[in-house]
C-alpha cells in the first residue's frame, strides 16, 4: 500500500500546527481568534481540512506548494468569522467538495 509523499506529509503537519496554534495566515486573519469556532462543530474543522487537501498543490516530484491552499483555507475562516468578508476570488465548487462517505 502506497504512503503519502514525506512532503506532504510534512506540509500537513504544519498546516494542523499553524492552524491550531492561531498563526495561520497572520495578516488575513490579524486580530481573529478563529481557534474555537473550528471546535465547536466538527463540520468547521472538516470543511477546513477539506478546502487544504482539494487546493495543496504537489508536483511530479511529489514537492508541496501550500501556499494558495493555506490562503484559501485562511479566506474561509475570515469569512466564516467575519460575514461582511468578500472571498475573492470567490470559492469554486471543487475546493469545498467534500470527498467520501
Amino acid at each position: 500500500m502506497a504512503k503519502l509523499p514525506e512532503e506532504v506529509r510534512s506540509s500537513l503537519r504544519f498546516f494542523a500546527f499553524y492552524l491550531a496554534n492561531g498563526t495561520l495566515d497572520m495578516e488575513l486573519l490579524e486580530d481573529i481568534d478563529y481557534r474555537p469556532a473550528l471546535v465547536d462543530f466538527g463540520s468547521t474543522l472538516e470543511m477546513v481540512f477539506t478546502i487544504y487537501t482539494n487546493v495543496l498543490e504537489i508536483d511530479e516530484d511529489g514537492l508541496v506548494d501550500d501556499g494558495h491552499a493555506q490562503y484559501r483555507v485562511a479566506q474561509w475562516i475570515r469569512r466564516y468569522c467575519d460575514p461582511s468578508y468578500v472571498v475573492d476570488p470567490p470559492f469554486e465548487e471543487w475546493e469545498t467538495r467534500l470527498i467520501g462517505p
